[in-house]
């Protein structure tokens, strides 16, 4: 991919060279015991299928987080994400949310590391791939490791954010992951896949 790789980090006091190289920490993959409980009086009072209908109203992009294989693992993992967002420039972090019952998420929590993958507007297919359970996600997938984590970043998207896992906080059902964003890139061109009403969809002129 004819990327052009983001170097502002160094600027903003990122982690670089032999800092940023340092062996990847795991983390909890669930929160504690007392925090996993949702109390009657957090419930609210809208049914699942009303808030999904009126929620499924905002648009976003879509991603494909990825990681790095574990030691005693075949291959990396990876999933489908509309729930990322950029967190914040000084420092640069992202953040990203998982359910709970994902089986992915523990295995990018014990790498430590992840590699956001911006899907463009011809990658539908590819997003459904990794939106599946228990198949070969990476099956066909063409990738390369991410310059710093070495999570695989997939050829042909418009932009990659390679990232280490600064904390991890509950929401409901989901919890909700924030990376130290340590390398970058984009291509510059072409659109981004949309998500709106359960359907992809592209901008339009």
């Amino acid at each position: 991919m004819a990327a052009t790789v983001v170097r502002y980090l160094r600027s903003v006091g990122s982690p670089t060279s032999a800092s940023a190289q340092r062996e990847p920490e795991s983390v909890d993959a669930l929160p504690r015991p007392d925090l996993r409980a949702v109390g009657a009086d957090e419930r609210a009072p809208v049914s699942p299928a009303e808030f999904r209908a009126v929620l499924g109203n905002f648009a976003s992009g879509v991603t494909v987080i990825t990681a790095p294989p574990g030691e005693d693992e075949e291959g990396p993992a990876g999933f489908a994400c509309q729930s990322f967002a950029s967190l914040s420039l000084d420092p640069p972090l992202v953040t990203f949310m998982v359910a709970r019952t994902s089986t992915t998420w523990p295995r990018i929590a014990r790498a430590g590391v992840f590699c956001v993958n911006i899907l463009g507007a011809e990658q539908g297919e590819l997003c459904r791939s990794f939106a599946v359970s228990g198949a070969d996600k990476f099956a066909g997938v063409s990738h390369t490791p991410a310059p710093v984590t070495g999570s695989p970043q997939l050829d042909a998207v418009p932009a990659w954010i390679d990232c280490r896992i600064q904390a991890v906080h509950t929401g409901g059902d989901h919890l909700i992951v924030v990376g130290r964003v340590v390398a970058m890139g984009a291509a510059g061109e072409g659109e981004p896949l949309l998500f709106h009403k359960g359907r992809f969809g592209r901008l339009a002129d």
